[in-house]
């Protein structure tokens, strides 16, 4: 997908601050530091409009970016971080649970997982927190460029059977630094949108 515009609409603390046009939306979860921001960046060919930190844990809003004036990307504060207060756990559980539950314009949630390793419990339990809400979830491994071509099979294989996904949901192996899997990730995205 060829993508024009790309500008971040808000960032969002609670419903009330929600964009109120009726177009669909891509969540974006992940660990923290697992690389949603650059993800984002690679997808819409932009060096800087995610901001990426070396300080995990630094995204505690809602960060909606409109893509081609037709479709929102919806980057959700990281998880699993642990220099984080419980206050802080129980603002954010709160905030997921506002958004996933309440937001219908959410078609699809892509999940960010680094393909280098097993998935965490807390990925476990991101995934399924999404399924409990009937969200199609494409599992993003991110960071294939960091493992031996011989490896791919073997990772990809023990990140579906640890997540225990579901067979309607996309696994797609993906690379920041070369854009490998960017096409699929599109094509599946769209799929969901129904652009």
């Amino acid at each position: 997908m060829k993508v024009n515009s790309a500008d971040i609409v808000i960032s969002a603390a609670s419903k009330k601050q929600y964009p109120k046009a009726p177009i669909p939306e891509i969540a974006l979860a992940g660990r923290s530091n697992v690389g949603k921001s650059s993800f984002i960046n690679r997808m819409i060919q932009r060096k800087n409009l995610a901001r990426t930190s070396s300080k995990p844990g630094k995204t505690q809003t809602l960060n909606f970016y409109i893509i081609n004036d037709k479709f929102h990307f919806v980057d959700v504060p990281g998880y699993g971080y642990a220099k984080v207060s419980k206050k802080e756990r129980a603002k954010w559980g709160a905030m997921m649970e506002e958004y996933f539950a309440e937001r219908e314009q959410v078609k699809a949630t892509a999940l960010i997982i680094d393909i280098r390793h097993k998935p965490t419990e807390d990925d476990q339990l991101m995934y399924d927190y999404l399924k409990h809400f009937d969200l199609p979830v494409m599992v993003i491994a991110t960071k294939l460029d960091k493992i031996k071509k011989g490896q791919r099979k073997k990772q990809l294989k023990m990140i579906q059977d640890v997540l225990e996904m579901e067979e309607e949901d996309a696994l797609i192996p993906f690379s920041s630094e070369t854009g490998e899997g960017k096409d699929v990730a599109w094509k599946t995205m769209l799929s969901h949108l129904n652009l």
